[in-house]
């Protein structure tokens, strides 16, 4: 059995997301439910669960806040949130699962599933940047997960030079000359780290823009990196690249 905490201040969405763990995931059992920090502290603290619903504003405080509570977090995680843009970076460059209200039976037991399996994994979550991330700090200071068959890698978004589409997966290129390459799509990695002043001038690259040391006009324009790579620019991103360049 999967021994779960349901956290959400509002009674309704616990109710409902009660029911729909007995209806469609039978070996989910509800061990505790907590609408506060402070219930939720408490109930963990007793039910030692393997699994917590978590929503990240609560009534005398947020998810974040709690989790900083326990020194050691033995426990996996899903957030459940109404959408918010900076609740979710911080979700998605920690690598943590989350489920937006409103909320489907098809995206919850999809969670309960990864969950399950990574839980059997004895896998931990990368929860530390998920904390860092979600403070009040600048956003050359944020870190990503970045996940490998046997590790995590925890780097600086400010590290991240360019990143190379290779099929389904994605190749990284950072400042000290290493690349990390990860299975999941340029695509997913280009809606993450947009708002981190990263451009896609070409359907095969995605760019930090704090590292751009030249663009060479010849052979119809090339961005040059300050590893020295050379990437292309498509004819139709070359306006938007020259305006994002001059309100840097």
């Amino acid at each position: 059995m999967l021994r779960t905490i349901i956290i959400d201040d509002e009674e309704n969405i616990r109710i409902l997301l009660r029911g729909m763990l007995r209806s469609h995931c039978p070996d989910v059992e509800i061990a505790a439910e907590a609408g506060s920090v402070a219930e939720a502290f408490e109930a963990i603290n007793r039910h030692k669960p393997d699994l917590i619903l978590l929503d990240i504003r609560l009534g005398d405080g947020t998810g974040f806040g709690l989790l900083e509570k326990f020194e050691k977090i033995d426990f996996r995680i899903i957030f459940v949130t109404s959408y918010e843009q900076y609740a979710l970076r911080a979700l998605k460059l920690s690598a943590i699962d989350y489920i937006v209200k409103p909320v489907s039976t098809e995206e919850l037991t999809a969670a309960i599933d990864k969950a399950r399996r990574l839980i059997g994994a004895g896998e931990e979550q990368p929860l530390k940047v998920l904390v860092d991330n979600a403070k009040s700090i600048p956003n050359h200071d944020k870190k990503i997960v970045l996940k490998t068959a046997d590790r995590f890698h925890f780097v600086q978004v400010s590290e991240i030079i360019r990143c190379e589409s290779d099929s389904s997966y994605t190749k990284f290129f950072l400042t000290d000359n290493s690349t990390i390459l990860i299975s999941r799509t340029l695509k997913e990695f280009e809606e993450i780290l947009l708002d981190f002043n990263f451009f896609r001038p070409f359907k095969s690259d995605l760019i930090n823009l704090k590292h751009i040391k030249a663009f060479d006009k010849t052979d119809g324009g090339f961005i040059i990196m300050t590893d020295n790579s050379r990437v292309p620019i498509s004819d139709r991103k070359k306006e938007e690249f020259f305006r994002l360049m001059e309100g840097l």
